[in-house]
């Protein structure tokens, strides 16, 4: 099935490596990465057009070429709810929830968990069960989608190809930090839009237009399919293609899990997972934080064009193969019997684009691939070191922390590498969906526990933590259940007999319902429970984000790595902070080289000891919790907000 590439399409891709290396490299020679803040919060000085790109690269990776175009083969613009669903909650990413977290002065999300409701257990719940879902959602599904398209593209070995690409993403995301993540990933996002935007107009062209492909996309079937609609009916589309809201019981992607379900997916995707959150929080001040979810946002609403579109004119140029419904068929196509929509993008980038374009597509995906595991490492290192590592190592110094957080992201390699073998078994035909459903079975509980924690102050540390101990049950037997019960493959003279409540509820209703029990467990136990004490509430709510008193945290509930807040006494010795332990030592030769190496990989400041007097404390502090905003642009960018939000809700009812 690879297709042969040319000499031109290799030195493309060639120096799009060099170019993201040296991009990557360039990054950790910057200031502000030898400390806590500068490596996870790329020193809180970013703009808001890296930070904008960097949350669009970040979560359009290789699932979104070889999942949402697979499934826009298989099923039409439906999909598409996934992509334009973002945009309002990038909206609110900055309006409503960054705004706690700033005031607050969190590195993470796991931190704002501990400080809003006490205690340890409940914030290292919440990291464990993160580091699980980059393993089961995201890590897992870069590899694969990455595997499946290089399987295409490339004759070479599988475990090579992907080594070499993870190894990359290591060495720049382990030296670099958060910069780094988000300067490359400026760099992809560029690389990627114009990639598939080449595509696009390559794909409809060659299709005839769009109105054309709607009549043709209805039409795209294989011959068995064609001539046998009653034993292959899987095979012929669905007559709601065109439509983006489809029949609440019938329908693949239901209007009313899209609404309900999906929204609690988004919730927690888009306004509390770190990987996205992390982004904003690098933000020099408020009006780039808004200003790069804003711009995230608008870039979210070219999916349709980029991915969507390109899929379902994949499924009409390439019928035989995308559309495939005989098992063997599909076996013999992409070597998976339940279907082949999955290599719907890279076929048409095999057969459509001309040597050397065929190259920068290659780069293209491998760039979303890349940038996708910078974002989850770098964040998945933030957590290990700063939510996991810090609670038993109270007092660890700075360079202590870097050097955990590098090894966290090697560890991670390891375990991805390991897992590809697992991933080249998994049932490819419903990715998409496969992916998805796993989320609906983890994710919905800690929406409604960030929701509840923000806007009740009547939430207590121990209806959370009860609330997702029942959670947790109920949705990991539903993902047991779907796991063990598979749907029958089409063509197949299987009865499908899987329990009603995998095979009549859809994966989005389920969220929905385990939104609905988590919130009432949640809400319950809180009422028979101790209230928090208003003196901890400061800064930690959205009815509270703006007092000006800190909040009365313990030791246990404060975090040593960060910067203090209250300074108590006159003894100038107590008003320091030493943010870094080790120095360079004054000797000369070989042995200084070795000391100066060390130090830039693991990312310890040259200039070893800077303290800082109480006043200057207090306006660092000050610069990081800061809501402040002009009037003049915060009028602009709610306009802005306003205009994006009116316009994705014209979409949504023109595509309806």
């Amino acid at each position: 099935m690879a297709e042969k590439l040319y000499l031109e399409d290799y030195i493309t891709i060639g120096v799009y490596f060099f170019v993201v290396f040296a991009v990557g490299l360039w990054s950790t020679f910057r200031p502000n990465k030898g400390n806590a803040k500068g490596y996870f919060l790329a020193g809180k000085n970013m703009h808001w057009i890296p930070i904008g790109a960097s949350i669009y690269a970040s979560n359009i990776g290789a699932p979104m070429f070889i999942g949402l175009a697979g499934t826009a083969a298989g099923s039409g613009i439906a999909v598409t709810i996934y992509e334009w669903h973002a945009v309002f909650f990038l909206i609110l990413l900055g309006w409503v929830f960054l705004p706690v977290y700033i005031a607050c002065g969190a590195y993470t999300i796991p931190e704002w968990v501990k400080k809003r409701f006490g205690g340890r257990r409940l914030r290292m719940y919440v990291s464990f069960l993160a580091l699980i879902g980059y393993i089961l959602f995201n890590i897992s599904a870069e590899i694969y989608t990455g595997a499946i398209f290089l399987q295409q593209m490339l004759e070479w070995n599988i475990y090579l190809c992907v080594s070499i690409i993870l190894g990359i993403t290591a060495v720049y995301t382990t030296v670099g930090g958060l910069a780094s993540v988000i300067y490359t990933d400026t760099l992809q996002a560029v690389v990627l839009i114009i990639g598939a935007t080449i595509l696009f107009f390559i794909s409809i062209i060659k299709v005839g237009g769009y109105e054309a492909m709607e009549i043709k996309f209805m039409a795209a079937m294989s011959n068995e399919t064609l001539y046998n609609r009653t034993f292959f009916k899987c095979g012929v589309p669905p007559a709601d293609s065109l439509h983006i809201f489809r029949d609440a019981v019938t329908g693949d992607i239901p209007w009313t899990g899209a609404l309900l379900g999906l929204s609690t997916l988004g919730l927690y995707t888009w306004d509390q997972d770190q990987i996205i959150v992390q982004r904003t929080l690098s933000a020099r001040n408020m009006v780039h934080a808004k200003a790069g979810a804003l711009l995230g946002a608008a870039l979210k609403l070219t999916g349709f064009l980029l991915f969507v579109i390109p899929g379902m004119n994949s499924r009409i140029l390439y019928k035989e193969e995308v559309a495939c419904s005989d098992p063997d068929k599909c076996m013999e196509y992409c070597g998976n019997k339940s279907g082949c929509t999955n290599i719907a993008y890279p076929l048409m980038v095999l057969r459509l684009l001309p040597k050397g374009l065929r190259g920068l597509m290659l780069a293209a995906l491998l760039a979303a691939l890349m940038s996708s595991l910078t974002s989850i490492l770098n964040s998945a290192s933030s957590i290990m070191t700063l939510d996991i590592w810090n609670q038993f190592r109270k007092k660890a110094s700075q360079a202590e922390l870097m050097i955990v957080g590098r090894v966290t992201v090697l560890v991670l390699i390891g375990f991805s590498i390991l897992w590809l073998p697992i991933l080249q078994q998994t049932q490819g035909g419903r990715f998409w969906f496969y992916m998805q459903s796993v989320k609906s079975y983890l994710i919905p509980p800690l929406c409604m526990m960030f929701l509840l924690g923000l806007f009740w102050k009547r939430t207590t540390e121990q209806g959370v933590f009860w609330g997702l101990m029942l959670s947790i049950v109920v949705g990991v037997t539903r993902m047991v259940l779907d796991f063990v019960f598979l749907a029958p493959a089409c063509g197949s003279n299987e009865v499908d007999s899987r329990p009603e409540i995998i095979s009549k509820v859809d994966f989005l209703h389920f969220a929905t319902l385990l939104a609905l029990f988590a919130t009432i467990a949640m809400v319950v136990i809180s009422l028979f429970t101790q209230p928090r004490p208003k003196n901890k509430l400061h800064r930690l709510t959205w009815w509270t984000k703006d007092d000006e008193e800190e909040p009365e945290l313990t030791d246990d509930e404060d975090d040593a790595v960060h910067i203090s807040v209250h300074v108590k006494g006159e003894d100038p010795k107590s008003m320091q902070i030493q943010e870094n332990e080790q120095t360079v030592p004054k000797e000369g030769g070989f042995h200084r080289f070795k000391i100066l190496c060390k130090n830039w990989v693991c990312g310890i400041d040259e200039d070893a000891k800077q303290t800082k007097t109480a006043k200057e404390l207090k306006e660092l502090r000050k610069k990081m919790t800061s809501l402040e905003e002009s009037s003049r642009w915060r009028q602009i960018l709610n306009v802005t907000a306003l205009v994006i939000g009116v316009f994705t809700v014209f979409l949504l009812g023109f595509f309806h």
